[in-house]
C-alpha cells in the first residue's frame, strides 16, 4: 500500500485520554469530514488482555482514524498494531510523549525518549507487520535537558526503523515533580525546536502539537511545517474546525450551523441507545463546546450536562436545551 500524501497529516485532532472515544470522534467527524483523528491512548496489555472490540470499535465515518498504542516492547506493539489493521484503522501512532507517572511505570510514553533504539525496534516491529503508516508523537526533551542533539538525534534513530511521519508537543516532558496537567502548561513550548526538525529532515513529515488555540496559530504554523494537531482547543471549542474541510480539500462544511451538529448528534444518540443501550448522557459531554462564545451557551450546557434528566430520552432533552439557548430566562427549564 503506498504511502498517503503528507496533506493526511495538514490537521489532526489530538488524541486525548477519557476524551477522545469513539462518541467524541463522531462528534467531531459531524464538523468536519477530512481532519485526521485519533483514539485515546490504548495500552498493549488492554488489547492483549482485556476487551478488544470496548477498545478498538469506532464508527465507519470515523475514516481517517488513527489508532495510538502505548507500550514498550516490540512483539506485543506488533501484535496490536496487527490487531489495529484488522479493525480497520488508517494509521497506528507509537504515544511517546504521555509523561504520567502511571504510564512510566509501564515503561513507555515519554521516558521511552531515552531510549531510542528501543523505539525503532517498536516500529520496525509494527512496520514489519502491518501496511498501514507506523507514526510517532513524542516531545522534544525530557526533564530539563534542553538540548537539540537529543530529538534531532532521537527522531534520527527512529526514521531509519521506517518512521517518516513525527507529531511533536512542543514542550519537554518533565518525568518527575508536575502533574499531566501541568506538563501541558509550565515547560515552555519551543515551536522553533519542530520547525528546525522539518529543515534537518526535510524528506519526513512533521506536525506540530501543544498550545495552538486560534485560527490564526494554525495558518501561521502550517508556513513552517507540515501539519497541525489540536488538542482541548478542539475539545473545548470545536466550532474551531468547521472550515477545517475547505482547508485541507478546498470544500465548503457539510454542515453549516451548530443547530444541524446538534440535531445529528441526538439522531446518533438515539441510534446508540437503541443498538447498544448507550446513555445520552455519556455522549453529550463531549459536545458542551459546540455553542462555546453564543449566547446562552450557559443554559443550553447547563441542560446536556445535568444528570436529573439522564433518563429522558435525547429529543427531550434536545427540545429542554433548545428552549434554554432561545430563552433570556436565568433558570433552565426542567420540564417541557
Amino acid at each position: 500500500m503506498p504511502f498517503p500524501p503528507a496533506q493526511r497529516w495538514k490537521l489532526s485532532v489530538a488524541p486525548m485520554m477519557d476524551w477522545t472515544d469513539r462518541h467524541c470522534r463522531y462528534f467531531h467527524r459531524l464538523i468536519t469530514q477530512h481532519t485526521l483523528l485519533y483514539t485515546e491512548m490504548v495500552t498493549t496489555g488492554a488489547l492483549l488482555h482485556g476487551d478488544v472490540p470496548r477498545h478498538l470499535r469506532f464508527n465507519a465515518e470515523e475514516h481517517p482514524v488513527a489508532l495510538q498504542l502505548g507500550g514498550s516492547e516490540p512483539v506485543d506493539l506488533a501484535q496490536c498494531a496487527r490487531l489495529g489493521e484488522t479493525w480497520g484503522y488508517d494509521e497506528i501512532n507509537l504515544n511517546c510523549g504521555c509523561p504520567s507517572e502511571r504510564v512510566q511505570r509501564g515503561a513507555f510514553g515519554a521516558c521511552l525518549m531515552a531510549e531510542p533504539q528501543l523505539v525503532a525496534d517498536c516500529v520496525k516491529a509494527m512496520c514489519d507487520v502491518t501496511s498501514l503508516p507506523v507514526t510517532v508523537k513524542h516531545r522534544i526533551g525530557i526533564d530539563q535537558n534542553e538540548s537539540y542533539d537529543f530529538v534531532c538525534d532521537f527522531v534520527g534513530q527512529v526514521s531509519q526503523a521506517g518512521c517518516r511521519v513525527f507529531i511533536v508537543h512542543a514542550r519537554n516532558a518533565w518525568l518527575k515533580g508536575l502533574s499531566p496537567k501541568e506538563n501541558r502548561e509550565i515547560p515552555p513550548l519551543r515551536y522553533e525546536v519542530v520547525t528546525r526538525l522539518k529543515q534537518d529532515f526535510p524528506s519526513l513529515i512533521f506536525a506540530i502539537n501543544g498550545g495552538i488555540d486560534s485560527a490564526e496559530q494554525v495558518d501561521a504554523q502550517l508556513q513552517q511545517v507540515d501539519g497541525v494537531m489540536v488538542g482541548r482547543a478542539a475539545y473545548h471549542k470545536p466550532w474551531l474546525m468547521h472550515d477545517w474541510d475547505a482547508k485541507l480539500v478546498d470544500v465548503p462544511p457539510v454542515r453549516t450551523s451548530r443547530d444541524e451538529v446538534e440535531q445529528a448528534m441526538v439522531a446518533y444518540m438515539q441510534r446508540e441507545a437503541q443498538q447498544h443501550g448507550t446513555s445520552w448522557y455519556a455522549i453529550a459531554r463531549h459536545m458542551l463546546g459546540l455553542r462555546h462564545g453564543e449566547k446562552g451557551a450557559r443554559r443550553w450546557r447547563q441542560v446536556w450536562s445535568d444528570h436529573r434528566l439522564k433518563l429522558q430520552a435525547p429529543e427531550q432533552v434536545h427540545a429542554l436545551a433548545q428552549r434554554a439557548l432561545r430563552t433570556d430566562a436565568q433558570e433552565v427549564p426542567l420540564a417541557a
